[in-house]
């Protein structure tokens, strides 16, 4: 397997880091702290690009909170714009086209191109083997993020890298928190990483022809429902001794076309596709709040949705509560930001 050296003289290039300071603002730009650091934006360039080449950056101080997120309570590590996003967006630029390399076609999360969308369409097609996807196994890894295990993290990370100062800076920010923390900007690709070689062996060794993953989320489908409850016990040893991780105590094995394949925010029946009740429920709240406040990022959330509704064919729903009022609050919300 190929290994990459001379990385770290890559992500510590003043071009990238300029490039990184454009990409971790992306949607933030009217944050107060980039604002501020807009206003002085080539000093903090400077000062940032002389830390890397001095390799003196060390990840600050989390901020850590709690989240309820649809019902689930998540422990949320926030950093700060700068230096640390801007530092983790320099490394994913040189990173990401050799991590992406090491995916498997049907794996959905933090991807160029490959989001859920993508997934719908790939889940479609999979369906369409009516016999051969019969049934379903859905899984879901337990706490995923907070179980990753710090030294096999290490050791995946070398699989493909040699440079030391990339794997030093690497290091520092996998060890800068238990686990990998939700909410930092380089832990959706540390988690992908993680995963990536259990995915070849899914599909390599146990012969998943039709198996997919978001995140930590897993369906595998078959004709079979003995051979799916024998691929969920090889799935727990696998994880447990390779990667200390365990699958949640609510798995299921269960017939696609009766109980319908609820992933990536949709519920699949065959040639059926329905968008999940909590997320139909939240875009009603969702735009009668837009439609009494407008916020910086309204149109983003507006058109989030339009994009989940319109893949289900939920057009219907879509006119009910995108309305006159929610379409002038994104109208005043674009005349604003520009």
């Amino acid at each position: 397997m190929k290994r990459f050296g001379n990385l770290y003289s890559e992500i510590a290039e003043i071009d990238n880091v300029r490039r990184a300071f454009d990409n971790a603002q992306r949607g933030k730009r009217h944050y107060t702290e980039v604002q501020r650091i807009n206003a002085d934006r080539e000093r903090y360039v400077n000062d940032l690009y002389s830390m890397l080449q001095e390799r003196r950056y060390s990840t600050s101080e989390y901020k850590i909170m709690t989240r309820n997120d649809t019902g689930k309570e998540r422990t949320i590590y926030v950093l700060p714009f700068y230096p640390d996003r801007v530092v983790h967006h320099a490394v994913m630029q040189v990173l990401e086209p050799i991590w992406e390399k090491l995916l498997i076609r049907d794996t959905y999360s933090a991807i160029k191109g490959r989001g859920v969308h993508d997934g719908l369409r790939r889940i479609k097609e999979m369906l369409k083997d009516k016999e051969g996807t019969q049934y379903c196994l859905k899984m879901d890894v337990r706490k995923f993020y907070p179980n990753i295990n710090h030294d096999i993290m290490k050791s995946l990370l070398r699989k493909k890298i040699k440079c030391e100062d990339a794997l030093n800076l690497l290091d520092e920010i996998v060890d800068s928190a238990p686990g990998v923390p939700i909410g930092n900007y380089l832990s959706q690709y540390l988690g992908n990483l993680y995963l990536t070689y259990f995915d070849h062996w899914m599909k390599e060794t146990v012969g998943a022809k039709y198996y997919a993953r978001y995140c930590d989320d897993l369906v595998v489908f078959g004709s079979n429902k003995g051979w799916l409850h024998d691929v969920r016990e090889r799935v727990d040893e696998y994880l447990y001794n390779q990667l200390r991780l365990g699958i949640k105590n609510n798995w299921q094995v269960f017939p696609t076309a009766v109980r319908g394949v609820d992933f990536l925010g949709y519920r699949f029946f065959g040639d059926k596709t329905l968008v999940r009740k909590s997320i139909a429920k939240r875009y009603k709240r969702r735009m009668r709040e837009v439609a009494r406040h407008v916020w910086p990022t309204c149109p983003n959330v507006v058109m989030s949705y339009k994009g989940w509704l319109k893949y289900a064919g939920a057009k219907g729903l879509w006119n009910s509560y995108a309305d006159n009022n929610v379409m002038a609050s994104v109208a005043a919300a674009k005349r604003e930001a520009e």
